[in-house]
């Protein structure tokens, strides 16, 4: 008779209600002996779970640019050299990974260490077991708003995971994290699923699973996996006085990376949508001030001009109830219901204008990009220009196409600043487009290098450069 292989993730569920529930547990059969057979078989399925999950979870190691923190609003896209570790899991058998952007985020180069098994090679006698193959990785797209990122490695017969379905999580659910906190790879901690839906800041579209799971630097990346072995969430952060975990890990939720994953697979960048409007969640002190005739849901704060919602009539102030026939119930619904909406899609809004019930059709455009979604292109050897402390690109046919109202057919877009750059005068901006400099066009990076050989230490340098679809003038001294 053929045994029946016990599903470890329901083994998991029946094995801690009986912990749970038995009186028995624990109690001792004879003087000097106690009944663990209840412990050891749980103890067991956590052993199988992790066996079955430790060979999809990958170590990362990336070198190159990242953004200085601490240099406020005044100096965005300010980057240095860095090193940096952290963790990924694998979600398709041809190589594809999924991680935090913070981990590679102008990485020039990185690499992945794959996990080794036992069911590898041989069986390691060892406790201590050899590093796992390390491999070059490709980065396929960052998206920095979720802070999640994709790589390729070129290797066969992965082990890959299953996206679980984030939705469907409940508050008190068993949760593991996996990865490699302060570089130690290959390590599993367990806790439950503390809240399902965390916002970190008021009106932040991107929301987390928190998880009192320990998790430290370096698990960043890494999966969180409920107890079928199913990504939930990659882990991302942690609120923390110490520096280490104190109870307060936050992971992306598995829905969102599915959506990251497929749209960065297909384009390399994540597309998401607006209708040129800015939605708020209302709230009862806010209904009180604008007697509003409801104290919840969602109000439209500001329509841009000539945008989509402002060509299909709707106005500031205006309470909407639906999207597409689902109900709104605050900002943060609102804008994630947009962002899944592909570019040039229509959708319905059903709104409340003062006792009045209205229907609008609103088109959906592309929101404008991250202005670091250039960082991952440049090398400090090809891009580096240290005259204006920038890492800059040559505008060509792919790019042209990231820049939203083109004014100039050719210049050099600004990648990054690089933080000891020799600079100083009015700041350039990451996704600016240098287009002239002292009245000479810029045509590539050779032409922009070879304008500033020319010019002395104290020398001005005026650069006309594009700007959010705009022309205007930078002005700055040679050190």
């Amino acid at each position: 008779m053929r045994k029946r292989k016990l599903n470890p993730g329901t083994c998991i569920h029946a094995l801690i209600l009986t912990a749970l529930l038995s009186p028995g547990l624990g109690a001792q059969t004879r003087p000097g002996q106690r009944n663990l057979t209840t412990l050891e078989q749980l103890s067991e399925s956590f052993q199988e779970l992790s066996a079955r999950v430790i060979p999809a979870v990958v170590q990362i190691q990336s070198l190159g640019y990242a953004p200085v923190p601490g240099r406020g609003l005044a100096a965005p896209g300010v980057v240095a050299a860095q090193r940096s570790t952290g963790s990924g899991v694998i979600l398709d058998t041809d190589g594809y990974i999924v991680t935090n952007a913070h981990v590679v985020a102008g990485a020039q180069r990185v690499q992945v260490t794959l996990a080794l098994y036992s069911g590898e090679k041989k069986q390691w006698l060892s406790l201590l077991k050899p590093p796992g193959k390390t491999v070059p990785a490709q980065i396929v797209g960052i998206d920095q708003e979720t802070d999640l990122a994709v790589l390729r490695i070129d290797e066969k017969g992965l082990a890959a995971l299953e996206l679980g379905d984030s939705d469907r999580l409940r508050q008190g659910e068993l949760a593991l994290a996996f990865g490699s906190p302060l570089g130690l790879e290959n390590s599993v901690s367990m806790g439950v699923v503390s809240a399902i839906a965390r916002q970190l800041r008021p009106e932040d579209p991107m929301v987390y699973i928190q998880t009192d799971a320990p998790i430290n630097p370096g698990n960043s990346g890494g999966p969180l996996v409920d107890v079928l072995g199913r990504v939930i969430g990659i882990n991302t952060l942690i609120l923390s006085q110490s520096g280490g975990s104190e109870g307060l890990g936050f992971a992306a939720p598995s829905n969102i990376v599915r959506t990251v994953l497929r749209q960065i697979r297909k384009s390399g960048r994540v597309r998401r949508g607006h209708i040129g409007v800015t939605a708020q969640t209302v709230t009862p002190a806010l209904a009180a001030g604008l007697a509003l005739s409801r104290n919840y849901g969602v109000i439209i704060a500001d329509v841009q001009p000539e945008g989509p919602a402002s060509d299909a009539g709707l106005k500031v102030g205006d309470l909407v109830l639906t999207l597409d026939g689902k109900l709104m119930e605050n900002a943060r619904q609102f804008d994630v219901n947009l962002y899944q909406r592909a570019v040039g899609d229509g959708v319905t809004l059903e709104v409340l204008r003062g006792s009045e019930k209205l229907t609008r059709q609103v088109t959906v455009i592309e929101r404008p990009d991250d202005p670091l979604r250039f960082s991952s292109m440049v090398s400090r050897e090809k891009n580096y220009i240290e005259k204006l402390g920038i890492l800059g690109l040559e505008l060509d046919e792919k790019l042209a196409g990231l820049i939203p109202q083109l004014r100039k057919p050719a210049g050099v877009v600004v990648a990054a600043l690089v933080a000891e750059g020799n600079y100083q005068g009015e700041t350039l901006l990451a996704g600016d487009l240098i287009v002239a400099l002292n009245r000479e066009p810029v045509l590539n990076l050779e032409g922009l290098r070879s304008s500033l050989d020319k010019l002395k230490s104290g020398d001005v340098v005026v650069m006309q450069v594009q700007r959010l679809g705009l022309l205007l003038y930078v002005v700055s001294e040679l050190r």
